[in-house]
């Protein structure tokens, strides 16, 4: 029994290893460099290996993307919890999901799309809806009536994603947007779209 946990154990970590190398070379060269070939040579396994884990890079690119969308999650349900009024729930969660855009660049790009151009995207992620989920349940509180407009929330959960996401996608792309005033832009637009969902 103990050699079997064993072999589980290390079959997690070698799991591990391909996507930390994946991410590192994202990182380092940008994901169109990606190649089960590097991967191998990373992890020092021969590339065949990694064939038995993954059935291709985009298999990995979407274990990658599913691991960016528990991190935001849990980012932004600690943002939520932090705060009691929605009004501020919101303006938290939403400056979480900026905060991981940098700090998690790649994973941002991969989740997005940009600067990369691979089949992943054309697959529903259920791991995408946990955020979208919990920005809709705020602004259902927010709004203050009982069972809104299923339209009406979905409307202004795009009028919030639509900034931000892009204000992100400008800052990432192109680098030389003056400090802070993408961050004062999004925080002017985010107060100004919990003021009209108040009023």
């Amino acid at each position: 029994m103990a050699s079997k946990d064993r072999i589980l154990r290390l079959k997690e970590e070698t799991r591990v290893n391909i996507l930390d190398a994946a991410l590192h070379i994202g990182k380092t060269e940008g994901w169109q460099a990606l190649s089960m070939r590097k991967i191998a040579d990373i992890i020092e396994y021969t590339a065949p290996i990694i064939y038995e884990y993954f059935a291709n890079k985009e298999a990995i690119m979407m274990e990658l993307t599913k691991k960016g969308y528990r991190i935001l999650a849990k980012d932004m349900q600690a943002a939520r919890d932090a705060h009691e009024l929605p009004e501020k729930q919101l303006e938290a969660m939403w400056l979480t999901y900026w905060n991981f855009a940098f700090a998690e660049k790649e994973l941002y790009q991969l989740m997005f799309g940009i600067e990369v151009n691979c089949c992943v995207f054309d697959n529903k992620i259920p791991e995408a809806e946990v955020p979208a989920d919990m920005i809709y349940d705020v602004i259902e509180k927010l709004m203050g009536v009982e069972n809104p407009p299923e339209d009406l929330v979905c409307k202004r959960y795009y009028t919030f994603w639509s900034i931000v996401h892009g204000l992100i996608s400008i800052n990432l792309v192109r680098q030389a947007v003056p400090d802070g005033i993408s961050e004062q832009v999004l925080r002017d637009a985010i107060s100004g779209i919990i003021r009209s969902i108040k009023d």
